[in-house]
């Protein structure tokens, strides 16, 4: 229950407190949110400003806010700013000397802070927990939240301690805050972080329309770098023009250091940023760009967090990262300033292979889950499907994060979108006719059947389930059969990126159509999408390689009653997972949990049919799933 105060607190006077003019959208509701539930994982994007969300009620509780944070520059910066507007804060990180951490910690003790930040590991300093329990701590807010996670992208061993410590003070306000959106994910920082499963979950902040993603094929390292360099010279116009900077992810630290020495070469003020070089040189590099002295930085992921540059003009991928978290974290770093940026992301022939190496390596000697493995290939595939699809980008991504709200039909600056806009797509009758054909094959088999079938009725395959349902006999059978199956399941895969199908991944894929996807069938939406190519990018990337993606697709959208069935079961697999002391993918996976609420089984052989879900899982956990789903459908 909300402490009375909190209805007291002066939100517009906190804001000035902090000087700033107004709320971003979303911040405000996020507070009192936050006030109200004592509890709650807040989802946007890097850049979102959810800072504000644990800044602004640290100024205002009385008592000292816990802020634990992996990132010693996000400390340093805020503490600084936060100092500035008279407002008593610091940080203890292991960075810090002897004495000067004995300084900071003895003024803890005294209840001089407002806020304070330390970094994880601290936690395991019993005299820092100690003083900890001495002083009021009506907040404990923990930033970079999914590094909690083991089912997400970028794990910490050292988060899996905060649960415990936020178990030894039940007074306290809890704030988790991430950028990684995916369900998975959010169950189980609620799960490790003891937070119950009716906390609230507000995801708002990651439409980005200054941004002009693309994608590109690059057939040699030459045909990468002149991509490179053309996005430079669009961006920061020449070396020395002061428009900027920029930042290119590398995927080895060879490549980045060899990139940055050619970058230098041409002239620009270039610096390679990665784990292995020595700290001098990173922080020269860190230092330097903050500075604005570095045009550019040329690093692997190690680079960026906590970095808040507001001009950062460029950001630029030499290959794909692991996931369409990881790829929507590195390029929300671009263009925070509001103004025009561009996100550029290479693809190679080389790709796929590279990143099933890296996500096979053996970790500390060890190899990883076999689950574990599965579920990244699956996230990186998501990203490759994201790639090829011939929508919006940004809506696309929106889709993909659940913020339908902020979707732009259409941000006019995706690569994309500028095809679509410029003409250089299918003729946009041609497009449309063909579109609903596709549609009208997914009505067709609505439900019933998966992706292949709808694309062998369009293609007007001689096939047993079709001719058993009477499909051969209707309209659509064979009304594309001038492409070939290849193409058609992309087309449809296109579809189900615009939101137009919804597609149900596993062992036994199930199409459906959308409201929005009828919409359009029925020609009173438009059919705004790039048809494919003769011949995929995933296939001309995979060609040679020995890796093939697979044709199902493991993230999909599910009609409104789909959905809220399936957050009726992640509930249910959070307060399992929290009463079991198990992670939550133990229990079943998203794609599991989505399968389910597309089947809605009414036994236990009809629940087996999901992903993943066999009969040991079925005896241990289907009765309490099936009465979920008997409870939401009655």
């Amino acid at each position: 229950m909300a402490d009375s105060s909190d209805t007291a607190l002066d939100l517009d006077a906190g804001l000035a407190l902090l000087g700033y003019e107004g709320f971003r959208p979303g911040q405000r509701d996020a507070i009192e949110t936050l006030l109200e539930h004592q509890r709650m994982l807040l989802v946007a994007p890097t850049g979102g400003g959810k800072s504000l969300t644990y800044q602004l009620p640290a100024a205002l509780l009385s008592g000292t806010t816990l802020v634990i944070s992996p990132l010693v520059s996000l400390m340093l910066d805020q503490v600084d700013a936060l100092t500035a507007r008279g407002i008593a804060a610091t940080y203890l990180a292991a960075t810090l000397g002897a004495e000067e951490l004995r300084t900071r910690m003895r003024e803890l003790a005294e209840g001089k802070f407002k806020i304070v930040y330390v970094a994880p590991e601290r936690l395991a300093f019993d005299g820092f927990r100690s003083i900890l329990h001495s002083l009021d701590c009506p907040l404990i807010a923990v930033d970079e939240a999914h590094c909690i996670s083991e089912w997400g992208h970028d794990f910490r061993p050292e988060y899996m301690q905060i649960g415990a410590m936020i178990a030894e003070f039940p007074d306290a306000r809890v704030l988790a805050c991430t950028a990684t959106a995916t369900p998975i994910v959010r169950d189980e920082i609620l799960a490790r972080l003891g937070l119950g499963a009716d906390s609230p979950q507000l995801v708002h902040g990651f439409a980005r329309p200054n941004l002009a993603l693309r994608v590109v094929e690059v057939r040699s390292r030459k045909d990468r770098e002149k991509h490179v360099d053309l996005a430079l010279a669009e961006t920061l116009d020449r070396p020395g023009a002061d428009r900027g900077t920029a930042i290119i992810y590398s995927p080895t630290r060879k490549l980045a250091e060899e990139e940055a020495a050619r970058l230098a070469k041409a002239g620009w003020t270039a610096h390679a940023y990665h784990a292995g070089l020595s700290g001098g040189r990173r922080d020269k590099a860190q230092r330097e760009f903050l500075e604005g002295r570095a045009e550019v930085v040329v690093a692997t992921n190690a680079f960026g967090m906590g970095i808040d540059r507001a001009d950062v003009r460029l950001v630029a991928h030499l290959a794909p990262p692991g996931s369409v978290e990881a790829y929507y974290q590195e390029v929300g770093r671009a263009g925070r300033d509001g103004e025009d940026a561009v996100g550029m992301l290479a693809l190679a022939s080389g790709d796929m292979p590279m990143r099933r190496h890296l996500i096979e390596m053996d970790v500390d000697g060890r190899a990883p889950d076999p689950e574990q493995v599965r579920h990244r290939w699956n996230l990186f595939l998501e990203l490759m499907r994201w790639a090829e699809g011939g929508s919006c980008r940004h809506d696309a991504i929106l889709r993909y994060f659940g913020d339908e709200e902020e979707t732009l039909a259409g941000c006019g600056r995706c690569d994309n979108c500028t095809s679509l806009d410029n003409g250089q797509g299918a003729d946009p009758e041609e497009t449309s006719l063909i579109v609903r054909k596709a549609l009208s094959a997914v009505a067709r088999i609505h439900g019933r059947f998966g992706l292949q079938a709808a694309a062998k009725l369009l293609r007007g395959a001689d096939d047993a389930r079709l001719s058993a349902a009477g499909l051969t006999e209707t309209k659509t059978f064979g009304i594309l059969s001038d492409r070939s199956d290849d193409w058609l399941v992309r087309l449809l895969r296109r579809c189900v990126t615009a939101g137009w199908v919804d597609f149900h991944g596993g062992d036994r894929p199930v199409v459906i159509l959308t409201e929005e996807g009828a919409a359009v069938m029925q020609d009173k939406h438009p059919a705004r999408i790039l048809l494919p190519s003769e011949r995929s990018a995933s296939d001309k990337l995979a060609a040679g390689t020995g890796v093939r993606a697979k044709s199902t697709i493991s993230y999909d959208d599910l009609d409104e009653a789909g959905r809220d069935l399936f957050e009726a079961l992640r509930k249910h697999r959070l307060t399992l997972a929290q009463t079991e002391s198990v992670p939550p993918y133990v229990i079943a996976s998203d794609r599991a949990l989505r399968d389910i609420a597309l089947l809605k089984p009414r036994t236990l052989d009809e629940l087996e049919l999901a992903h993943g879900i066999g009969p040991s899982k079925a005896e241990k956990y289907g009765v309490g799933l099936l009465d979920v789903v008997s409870e939401h459908n009655a």
